[in-house]
């Protein structure tokens, strides 16, 4: 159970360790290869005069940039949206906002696979909270009933792919769920699938067409984006609330100019890039269905694929077998999933080539 600090270099879709190895990099979120296209980075630098690489204040003091503001702007259109706002990470997005918004008139109902920076956020508010079993709506549906007159608010919170098990909510049936209760607010976290899913990768929210119907909506740069920071897709009165009440946004040094750079460039070529979507879709269904007919439970309907072994000792196992034959891929275990299920997690990328598929397939 003890981890220490894997020595790898990143080198385009590889890894290479300490001694040379040279091994298909499984482990990133880098679910586009945007990070390694190099044509792309020359175009960013071609079109952009680098803005200055830091900001030294946050934003309520020094650290206004144009760049920020210019890509806050541009994330509302993309969603079609009142608001943005953007945050240092998505743990700092989750851990501040729902600590800000939740109070002792809040019930929060929770996925029981939410990410730990939701939980912490949770546990930082003065809100009352159960975590309903994972994507059980009926569970859900219970709950509400049961709590509806007892708080001011109850704050459904779920993520639209989870980051483990790579599974969707059913977030359909949770803004059917969210209509019929006046004071039910819904929380998304779409770290894993913005620029994945829909029509402009705009989320899961796309592609289900109810953008409209979350109240909180909340993404990453920092995965299949290739950039740095999160935002939140919200109201005009949500944001200016958040801009006075969320601590990690009101006592963070805003991101460097530069990085805001890159994330408006790649926000302007979202929706170009269907074919990285279709590719990795179409490899992560043949991984899915490959598994599946070798036995394997695969909870997965995303580009993140767990190999759930049970055991620290089978996880431990089964990443050595993967890096003997040039995978890196490697074992979760407890607290970041439940006793029982550790598990090796696969992550896909667009740019992985069908003959690694094949052999990844092989040796499992």
């Amino acid at each position: 159970m003890y981890r220490h600090l894997p020595e790898v270099e990143v080198k385009d879709k590889y890894v290479q360790d300490r001694n040379g190895n040279r091994l298909l990099n499984l482990a990133s979120n880098d679910y586009l290869g945007l990070s390694f296209d190099h044509d792309l980075q020359k175009t960013f630098f071609e079109k952009y005069i680098p803005a200055t690489f830091s900001s030294t204040s946050s934003r309520l003091m020094s650290g206004y940039n144009p760049w920020t503001v210019k890509l806050e702007s541009l994330l509302a259109n993309c969603y079609n949206a009142e608001a943005a706002l953007i945050f240092n990470s998505g743990y700092h997005a989750n851990l501040g906002i729902i600590s800000a918004i939740a109070d002792s008139r809040t019930l929060i109902l929770a996925d029981k696979l939410v990410h730990a920076s939701i939980i912490d956020g949770i546990l930082l508010s003065k809100a009352e909270h159960i975590r309903f079993r994972h994507n059980d709506m009926k569970h859900l549906t219970s709950l509400v009933e049961k709590y509806k007159n007892d708080y001011d608010t109850l704050l459904v919170i779920c993520e639209s792919t989870y980051s483990m098990d790579g599974d969707n909510c059913r977030l359909t049936e949770l803004v059917e769920l969210r209509k019929r209760y006046s004071n039910l607010v819904l929380y998304i976290d779409q770290a894993h699938d913005v620029g994945i899913r829909g029509e402009n990768g705009l989320g899961l929210a796309e592609e289900k067409g109810v953008l409209k119907d979350i109240d909180f909506l909340v993404c990453t740069f920092g995965k299949a984006l290739a950039g740095y920071g999160a935002y939140l897709i919200c109201n005009n009165e949500i944001k200016n609330y958040l801009i006075n009440k969320a601590r990690t946004f009101i006592f963070s040094t805003s991101l460097p100019p530069i990085l805001m750079q890159w994330n408006h460039f790649i926000m302007t070529l979202l929706p170009e890039m269907k074919s990285k979507r279709r590719h990795l879709f179409n490899k992560s269904r043949i991984l899915r269905q490959a598994l599946k007919d070798k036995g394997y439970d695969v909870p997965s309907s995303s580009h993140i694929i767990p190999i759930i072994c049970g055991s620290a000792e089978k996880a431990l196992a089964k990443t050595k077998l993967m890096k003997e034959n040039s995978f890196y891929a490697l074992a979760v275990r407890p607290p970041t999933v439940p006793q029982n299920t550790c598990r090796v997690r696969i992550s896909l990328n667009s740019e992985i080539g069908y003959e690694d598929l094949e052999k990844l397939i092989e040796i499992l």
